[in-house]
């Protein structure tokens, strides 16, 4: 059943009432064509409904048509609004009430947000669209104060992006008693990362630089290396230094490179966010 709001009655009952409360909550709202209160709290419900967009059903019951069936429930005043799960009722209110306790009434047996933007991350790197899974894994890792299943899959993206330095601080959170298998294979993955991180190309420049730390132009070559190797945080602080000394350096090149770099970091993305900011200073 897709619908978020349904009408219930005799021939349907048994799958709404108690088959679909196997699945999910179910909020029965009890009313009648001639109760006023029933048709100030309806569009409420049918709000919500929408809002949560099938992570409960709303089942309308007509008490006029569906006597019988209002009698089974026990209703004995309108409105009457009960929550079932598991085919038993777990919650309700009698009348109308404020949306904003019926939200917190809600609240109580629907998952968190957090919940399906991990279900739905997980989804999206079954179809291979990892950046998207990223956009709805960043918010849920942090609104669930960084929840170790969600920090491993979060992680297990970073890497599979060749995020390293963004994998280990996730992991680097991750508390002993969660340091299960998934986080040992996940560790020996940034190991792996981390050893082959420097390239021949990227070593040589960054021995030209130690060797003279004001050549730019070996500056600028490694920024775009490691931009290219997905180790963006170093390649943007690089070109940073290289605009704070010269906005327009190599022909507005590095400032491009800068502004490509956050564009491909995403919005959203923390450190896409805190070099947007670092940018805007340095040009206003």
């Amino acid at each position: 059943m897709e619908d978020f709001i349904v009408e219930v009655t005799a021939q349907n009952a048994q799958q709404v009432l108690i088959e679909e409360s196997m699945k999910r909550p179910v909020v029965v709202d009890v009313w009648a064509e001639w109760c006023e209160p029933c048709k100030q709290l309806m569009p409420v419900l049918e709000k919500l409904a929408n809002e949560y967009a099938g992570q409960f059903l709303l089942a309308k019951l007509n008490a006029d048509t569906e006597q019988a069936l209002a009698g089974q429930l026990g209703v004995r005043s309108l409105p009457t609004v009960m929550v079932l799960k598991e085919g038993q009722p777990v919650d309700g209110f009698a009348g109308a009430q404020p949306e904003k306790e019926i939200r917190e009434m809600l609240d109580k047996y629907l998952p968190k947000s957090w919940d399906v933007q991990l279900q739905q991350a997980q989804k999206l790197v079954g179809e291979d669209k990892l950046d998207e899974a990223l956009t709805l894994l960043r918010p849920a890792y942090t609104d669930s104060g960084e929840r170790a299943d969600i920090a491993k899959q979060y992680a297990a993206i970073l890497l599979e992006k060749n995020r390293v330095k963004d994998a280990e601080q996730v992991l680097g959170k991750i508390l002993l008693a969660d340091q299960d298998a998934d986080y040992q294979q996940l560790m020996a993955q940034l190991e792996l990362k981390q050893q082959a991180a420097d390239s021949p190309e990227i070593k040589a420049l960054q021995q030209a630089l130690a060797e003279n730390p004001d050549d730019q132009e070996a500056a600028y070559k490694l920024a775009v290396q490691l931009s290219q190797a997905d180790r963006h945080e170093e390649a943007l602080e690089i070109l940073l230094g290289l605009l704070r000394k010269d906005i327009g350096f190599a022909d507005g090149a590095a400032k491009q490179a800068y502004l490509d770099i956050v564009k491909a970091l995403g919005a959203g993305d923390p450190v896409a966010t805190a070099y947007q900011r670092k940018l805007m200073t340095l040009l206003f």
